[in-house]
Formats: structure tokens, sequence, C-alpha cells
């Protein structure tokens, strides 16, 4: 008997005087004609407390797998060895349930020092976490990384907003400098941005990350390096190596932006004319 159990965020629900409906993940409700089919019958099979079979409802069971509604067969993807050793670098606050967090899913994360990202003889992937702006110049060494077969994430902190760059590994992903490239000419306060970025900054009371919003950050990267390792499926709107995220840390509110390489700039000709 095919899979038949509803996927996670759809539901199905009675209402008086018309029927079954169903509630998809994103929120819409949608009228189930029922036919013939025994409601009670679909329901069991829909919870996935039975697999009895019967025309009429696998009709409907089917309808339902054809438009995306059925979970999954149930194969959950081990982390591969080859891609366990994950090098960590950065700041405690980040770090620490990062690492809880990846070797809970499988990987064996290990810390690091800011020199060893250059070479990274043994990490599959490393993660760079800064509870703070980057510094001029601190991530150029490491965005070589993909080039030499290593994944390349990380994230960092500006006041009240955090950003998750997207995982590259390969020469044509997205790296910190491209990054850096489109955010200041998506931005009519560019000069500002830089100056920002480059320091000095007069600040007042600290910004303190909160366990919550720690642990959102932590929950995004482990599911980015999950899905790299284990080459699940995007899901979303935006492509996971061309989307870059902005966690508002007061609200926990994730918001996606699309962000591409940006192209090598062609040589100043030396023999003009």
């Amino acid at each position: 008997m095919p899979r038949s159990q509803l996927a996670p965020g759809v539901e199905v629900v009675t209402v008086e005087g018309r029927g079954l409906a169903v509630r998809t993940a994103d929120g819409d409700f949608l009228q189930v004609r029922t036919g013939d089919a025994d409601r009670t019958a679909l329901l069991a099979r829909l919870t996935g407390t039975t697999t009895a079979p019967d025309p009429e409802t696998d009709r409907l069971v089917s309808a339902f797998e054809d438009a995306g509604y059925l979970a999954p067969e149930p194969a959950p993807a081990t982390w591969p060895a080859a891609r366990r050793r994950i090098l960590l670098l950065g700041d405690p606050v980040l770090t620490d349930p990062l690492a809880h967090a990846l070797h809970t899913a499988g990987a064996d994360p290990r810390p690091g020092t800011p020199p060893e990202p250059d070479r990274a003889p043994d990490a599959a992937a490393v993660v760079w976490c800064l509870d703070g702006p980057v510094p001029e110049g601190l991530w150029d060494t490491a965005d070589q990384l993909p080039r030499h077969g290593t994944a390349w994430l990380r994230c960092h902190r500006e006041g009240w907003h955090a950003y998750v760059e997207p995982l590259a590994a390969d020469t044509g992903d997205v790296t910190a400098a491209h990054v850096r490239a489109r955010r200041l000419a998506a931005t009519p306060a560019h000069r500002e941005l830089a100056a920002y970025w480059s320091g000095p900054r007069t600040t007042g009371a600290p910004v303190h990350l909160t366990g919550p919003a720690a642990a959102l950050l932590t929950a995004l990267l482990t599911d980015d390096l999950t899905r790299w390792a284990t080459d699940a499926p995007d899901r979303g709107g935006l492509p996971a190596r061309r989307r870059l995220r902005r966690v508002d840390l007061r609200t926990l509110t994730v918001t996606e932006h699309p962000v591409l390489p940006v192209p090598a700039v062609a040589p100043y000709p030396t023999d003009a004319g």
C-alpha cells in the first residue's frame, strides 16, 4: 500500500454542512470532494492508522499525493561520513549551541582558531559565527575554501539584526565578499554602511543575544549544513545557495533576500590604443 499520511503542516478538518476541507502548509483552505468515498476511512488513511484498500479511498489518496499533501516515505538521511567533520570558529554564544545541534544531527563539530580556515585539512565544512560586525578582511582567506573542496558557511550580528549568509560549496557560489558587495550596491547609504563595517563605532548599552535568538540562528545554520551534507532538495522560494537571511533579533522574524555572485572585474588593458 503506498504512503498516505498527511505531510507536516497539512491538516483536514470537517466543516459542518460542507464536508471535508484541507488546510495546506501555506494556510489555504481547499474543499475536498469525497464523492462516494467513506470519510471515516479516508481520514484513517490520511492519519496513517490504516492501510485498508478501497477503490474510492485510493482515488482520493492519490489526489492528495498528486497535490503534494502527503508525507514522503520515512527514510531519514544519515550524515555522510565524508562530510561529518565541521570546523567551528567564532563566538561561543553561537558556536556552543551550534556544536550541540550539529552533534545531535550526526556531524562531528570541532572548535578551531582563525588561522585554520586557509587550510582546514580535515574539515568538510567551516562555519564562522560572529556576535558583531565582520571586521574588514577577516573572511577574505576563508572565502577561498570552496575552491579547495571545503564548504563555507557564516553568520554575524549587526546591532539587532543577524545575517545568515548562503553556504558556499563550489567555486560559483556566493562568498562573504560577494554579500558585502551586493549589500553596498543595494543601499543608498553605502558610504555609511561601509563606515559602519570598518569602524570605529560608538555604542551604548550592549546587545545581548537571548537564548531563543541563539537557538533560531543555530537552527538555521544546522538546517543549511544538514541539507548540504545529505544533498537534500531546497525548500521555500529561494535556492539555499542564493539566499541571504536577515533575522530581527527583537521579534525573531526571518526575511530572505536573493543574492548572486559578483562577476570578476575585467583587468584594465595595459596596451590601450
